[in-house]
């Protein structure tokens, strides 16, 4: 697909992924425990750098959760 050729359905779909994955990531971390401040580190980086944080926190921040 070349730049020029977005869409408006390819900008639905970027838009909704853009909204829907950190609010997923918000919830999935306020559903888990975490050792010491590490839910709160994961919320604020969630927060504040939104589609980029929540890949962060799937792709490294599952890892830490304990099992409880």
């Amino acid at each position: 697909m070349f730049l020029g050729m977005v869409g408006p359905l390819q900008i639905l779909i970027i838009a909704a992924l853009a909204l829907l994955l950190p609010i997923i990531a918000l919830i999935d971390i306020l559903k888990s425990s975490f050792k010491g401040n590490d839910k709160i580190v994961w919320v604020l980086v969630v927060i504040f750098f939104n589609f980029f944080g929540s890949i962060l926190y799937f792709l490294i921040g599952k890892k830490q959760r304990l099992n409880a």
